[in-house]
């Protein structure tokens, strides 16, 4: 299972997220730097409304959704990729992870200490980009020493390597991450063998106090976050209240609702933070709907449809014969499977179809 990591400064709120995530008590929430030390893992489930629909359709009561795994990562500070701050053991659980959630600290308050002494976001951001970048470097320095000896006993691969790694170090010296490095689609792959931090996607989650969470865009910290990410990174930023999210664990789904609308707003935050994560994995989800149970299945973007079959069974794909194919949007609109097959919504996909986001399966397959 992919992993997204929970990133960021020291008491910035990432334990008391991935507590309210996982709905679990698992990682300690203490006003002090390094609370957490080994990372903590918890299995969220992806909250999807579509499978509710569904499930309406097939008649049935068991709904099963995807799910993803956070890892809460402890606070890296300034120095982390010289040691300081177990920065070397830190850095080293950011490497194992797919993707970055990195927390950033958007609310003012002075009884939760700031490890920095103010709260200034885009900093924040600045000092962790720095350190992965650092590490990077250091990483590719090294990898540079081994394969230029490699090349000299006539190694191709390792003189490919070499000219990539030529124009990350340059590039990597002057502060900017790797994935804003352009690269053909053959560096691309290349890249990966260097199992480089700042190439990891990354989501920003703005954290703020429960004034701003219904119209966060009156908060400067939330727009300095967007406006730096705009200018410098690929990646997405999405608004939440750690705190307001710890607050929901403990309240039932019908107050949990009256909590959210007393505040002005009528969804989790971290329902888009999850879902947002998942896109960032670049995963996807397809479902299998009937009277046992309605059920989202994961499926990496791209994948065709025997690869999507051996998500349930790798016998299913072995013996992949055809997928009986319809879209979400398409079933919904019939309002059944029997008037979905009558109107010609259903397709018999073979071996070269790629799924999409949203269809509904049933493989056929030999034994």
């Amino acid at each position: 299972m992919l992993q997204a990591g929970i990133v960021g400064l020291p008491n910035v709120g990432k334990s008391t997220l991935f507590n309210a995530l996982t709905r679990s008590r698992n990682a300690e929430a203490a006003n002090y730097p390094f609370c957490t030390i080994e990372p903590n893992v918890g299995i969220v489930e992806v909250p999807d409304p579509r499978l509710e629909v569904l499930r309406s359709i097939a008649k049935t009561s068991v709904i099963v959704p995807a799910a993803i795994e956070f890892v809460d990562i402890a606070g890296l500070v300034a120095g982390a990729s010289k040691g300081e701050g177990l920065g070397n053991k830190f850095l080293a659980n950011i490497r194992e992870v797919d993707a970055i959630v990195h927390v950033v600290r958007c609310f003012d308050n002075d009884d939760i200490i700031h490890n920095m002494g103010s709260v200034d976001p885009v900093r924040d951001i600045e000092v962790i980009t720095t350190e992965l970048v650092l590490a990077d470097l250091q990483s590719c320095e090294s990898q540079l020493d081994k394969n230029t000896k490699k090349m000299r006993g006539q190694d191709k691969e390792a003189a490919e390597n070499v000219a990539l790694l030529k124009r990350l170090i340059p590039h990597l010296n002057e502060g900017k991450t790797a994935a804003s490095l352009p690269m053909n689609e053959d560096e691309l792959k290349r890249v990966k063998l260097f199992s480089l931090l700042s190439m990891k996607p990354v989501l920003y989650a703005c954290n703020v106090d429960e004034s701003n969470l219904a119209d966060p865009t009156g908060n400067p910290y939330v727009a300095a976050v967007e406006k730096y990410v705009a200018d410098n990174h690929d990646a997405r930023v999405c608004v939440i209240c750690a705190q307001v999210e710890a607050e929901l664990c403990e309240l039932s789904p019908e107050e949990g609702k009256e909590f959210l609308e007393s505040l002005g707003v009528d969804d989790s935050g971290v329902s888009q933070l999850i879902r947002l994560s998942y896109d960032l994995l670049g995963l996807a989800s397809y479902f299998t709907a009937g009277e046992k149970e309605v059920r989202a299945w994961t499926f990496k973007k791209g994948m065709t449809a025997p690869q999507c079959a051996g998500v349930i069974h790798t016998d299913f794909e072995k013996g992949f014969i055809k997928a009986d194919v319809v879209s979400y949007d398409d079933l919904v609109s019939a309002g059944s499977v029997p008037a979905a097959r009558e109107a010609g919504k259903y397709r018999l996909e073979g071996k070269e179809y790629v799924f999409k986001d949203g269809d509904v399966a049933v493989f056929r397959f030999a034994n």
